[in-house]
């Protein structure tokens, strides 16, 4: 390792020390000759970087040959899937019940109505978010069974009861989803 001095390369491919002259009271003073190899060191790869760059690397798998329900599946297993579609769709079928007529009652949208429009949006929007984070379960849970609770003020009797049980059970389902810890191989259910 060389400390101080400037190296200078030899025809033979050797480091070799170039002392600098300490300058202290006039006094010539060199430092010890350091010899250190120089090795070239060319590692060429093993294998050609190209095909993975390449958009089709030769037998890798096309996209048409990969099972699409598997990557579904999957998915939908990692995440409270079943409880956040029960939400959206209780939020979808509020929406909609703002719109309807039974009978001799007419429901109008004024002040009231903008409720019946920001609960559903809501609902659905925490029956997504659900699904596509579920780290944060628990809150859009509970925010989806308190909405589905106040949509009987709110939303036409919460959808006419529907809307409201559909989001509050999947609410309920999405707040007490639990994630699946990998089963031990050597272990096998009886």
């Amino acid at each position: 390792m060389l400390l101080s001095g400037d190296a200078a390369m030899t025809e033979d491919g050797v480091m070799r020390d170039v002392p600098r002259r300490a300058r202290r009271g006039g006094a010539d003073r060199t430092m010890q000759h350091a010899v250190t190899p120089v090795v070239e060191s060319r590692a060429e790869p093993t294998e050609s970087v190209e095909p993975f760059l390449a958009s089709e690397a030769p037998g890798a798998p096309e996209a048409s040959d990969a099972p699409a329900g598997g990557d579904f599946r999957s998915w939908r297993k990692e995440r409270p899937f079943l409880g956040g579609l029960l939400v959206a769709l209780g939020g979808v079928e509020m929406f909609f019940s703002g719109q309807l007529d039974i009978g001799h009652l007419h429901v109008q949208l004024g002040i009231e109505g903008f409720q019946a429009t920001v609960i559903p949006l809501a609902l659905l929007l925490l029956g997504i978010l659900a699904m596509t984070m579920p780290d944060h379960h628990v809150f859009y849970g509970i925010l989806s069974v308190a909405l589905a609770v106040y949509s009987l003020v709110g939303v036409n009797l919460g959808g006419f009861l529907i809307g409201m049980l559909l989001a509050g059970t999947g609410g309920v389902l999405v707040a007490a989803w639990m994630r699946r810890s990998p089963a031990p191989q050597g272990d096998h259910a009886s």
